[in-house]
């Protein structure tokens, strides 16, 4: 059976290699597209690049694409929302979509102004939040969240791998954090002085700084039932590592969020602790960067997420998650095929 990958985030390599070695009988065969050859083709078995097309066009190249090369699952992540949404369509050339969720539950997850105001979550709820587009409503929205937290933060309402994300330094300017080396820090006055510059802007999120550990979860779910989820908590010595952590709280947290988004197959979920509570930071519908490292545990989520799809979690063994492991990941140099 062919296997369509469409253009993703490098987690992809390690996605595509846990299945090639678990797939012992070589009932799959999978194939990856990008807009250039990149490390991730190497663990397909068939690479092709992508037009640079968007939208509806990308969404019909696609379509072309699965009856060309009589793929029997598509898994997307490039305009997700938009072929889940045509799931129908792709069935009709014998195409079934291995999406994490429907189009209007992508759609949510990936603005977080709107996904936070949707959460019933009383063990991790999310963090106090504030939507701004302007300087006044920063203004009027920091007076407000100050009087009850000592420190706050900013991200935007839509991004990726914490883009954006600043917390707010009230004794420094920007340049004294920059000469300490400081990452992820803003000076309050010249982020202030900056928002009356720009007039409007794109939704930005005012928030409770959420001091303690991190925790990141990466679960795989059959259409919003909880299959399992192996929780990463991140230790805070650099090059340390990782520890294998299945807090019950956490569980309990991820099986209702499948539950209420609907979700299914691979995807991730991140928490925060402050004042000793359990707090949501944002659901990621795809697999995250750190997935390998979660697979070292025990269960192979990609792998099980494609074979689940395909034949049934009823014939599946999914392997008992190792608590209390410590994990890691170090890079190694690979030669790329083709000259640029």
């Amino acid at each position: 059976m062919r296997v369509w990958y469409n253009r993703t985030f490098s987690s992809i390599y390690n996605a595509m290699t846990l299945i090639r070695q678990h797939d012992r009988a070589g009932r799959y065969h999978l194939l990856y597209t990008a807009g250039s050859r990149t490390v991730a083709a190497g663990a397909a078995h068939a690479f092709e690049a992508e037009p640079p097309l968007k939208g509806g066009e990308y969404l019909e190249w696609c379509l072309d694409f699965c009856q060309r090369r009589d793929i029997g699952i598509f898994v997307p992540h490039r305009e997700a929302a938009l072929v889940s949404g045509a799931r129908e369509r792709f069935a009709a050339i014998g195409t079934r979509v291995m999406a994490v969720a429907g189009p209007e539950a992508l759609a949510l997850l990936h603005d977080k102004e709107r996904f936070y105001a949707t959460v019933d979550l009383p063990e991790a709820p999310p963090p106090d939040t504030v939507p701004f587009t302007n300087a006044a409503q920063f203004d009027a929205g920091y007076a407000a969240l100050r009087a009850k937290y000592p420190q706050l933060c900013v991200k935007p309402s839509q991004s990726v791998y914490g883009l954006g994300f600043a917390a707010l330094d009230e004794q420094r300017n920007s340049a004294q954090i920059l000469m300490a080396g400081d990452q992820y820090q803003i000076g309050l006055g010249d982020f202030r002085a900056g928002l009356r510059e720009l007039g409007e802007f794109r939704t930005m999120l005012l928030m409770e700084f959420l001091e303690g550990l991190e925790y990141s979860v990466d679960c795989l779910a059959d259409n919003g039932r909880l299959v399992c989820a192996v929780p990463r908590r991140k230790l805070l010595k650099p090059g340390a590592g990782q520890v294998i952590d299945p807090q019950p709280v956490i569980l309990e947290a991820v099986t209702r969020l499948a539950a209420a988004y609907g979700l299914n197959a691979v995807f991730n979920v991140q928490f925060r602790v402050s004042g000793g509570r359990m707090r949501l930071l944002e659901i990621n519908p795809r697999m995250s960067g750190g997935v390998g490292m979660a697979c070292m545990a025990g269960p192979a989520l990609p792998w099980l997420a494609l074979a689940g799809f395909d034949r049934g979690y009823e014939h599946l063994e999914i392997p008992e998650v190792r608590a209390g492991m410590r994990v890691g990941e170090w890079q190694h140099a690979v030669e790329l095929e083709g000259a640029q």
